[in-house]
């Protein structure tokens, strides 16, 4: 079995004390740290922008897991590799005809490449991208808000997406994740598991990440 990421998402975390929870996300054992930017348009919330992420990448050496749930991508693309970006995601749902040029900026930053789909949205219009990009990441809940309850059906995704990419594709799977439906997604080809209330709510936090990376 592959080994399991975990990207603790900052959604849940302190914002008044986020270098403290990003910190206590590291020791705690975290692969990576997901960056939630939301616009207010593409999904109906506000998060975060490029000076936090330039702050975050000043505070440590994990990877950091961008995710953008914002119209027009594009826009922002070397202006979040500039501020420290290891991973950038977006939306297909953003882009759908630009798809292939999104895809296309990431690369150029010499980063990671993901592309993301909402619970509504089939796995097929991933495939024709796959051979370009590093991550696929399946939506278990609509994006926008935390704390959402798991969607199992989007989960069947998993192994469809599995069956066309090999070993070193990252899928990364994001909402409604615990010490349950971790073990589905993962139980189905998941290779890497997006977390926030179940991580920052903990009251052992290393436990937590544990728990996702299926260790005892």
């Amino acid at each position: 079995m592959n080994k399991i990421i975990v990207s603790p998402s900052i959604l849940s975390a302190d914002f008044a004390n986020l270098e403290r929870d990003i910190k206590r996300a590291e020791q705690a054992g975290a692969d990576w740290i997901h960056v939630d930017v939301m616009d207010g348009h593409f999904v109906p919330n506000i998060t975060i922008g490029i000076p936090v992420v330039k702050a975050i990448r000043k505070i440590t050496g994990l990877p950091l897991d961008v995710h953008l749930m914002i119209e027009n991508p594009d826009k922002y693309i070397v202006a979040f590799a500039k501020a420290g970006a290891d991973i950038i995601t977006f939306h297909y749902e953003a882009t759908c005809e630009d798809t292939v040029h999104v895809i296309d900026l990431i690369k150029k930053c010499n980063i990671k490449a993901g592309l993301a789909i909402k619970p509504k949205t089939t796995q097929e219009r991933l495939y024709p991208y796959l051979k370009d990009i590093d991550m696929a990441l399946v939506m278990t809940v609509e994006p926008g808000f935390g704390g959402q309850e798991f969607m199992h059906h989007c989960a069947m995704k998993i192994p469809k997406i599995k069956e066309r990419v090999g070993e070193k594709f990252i899928i990364q799977v994001d909402g409604g994740i615990n010490n349950v439906t971790s073990k589905i997604c993962t139980s189905l080809g998941a290779t890497s598991l997006v977390a926030g209330s179940y991580v920052y709510g903990a009251q052992d936090m290393e436990l937590a990440v544990r728990n996702l990376k299926n260790m005892q």
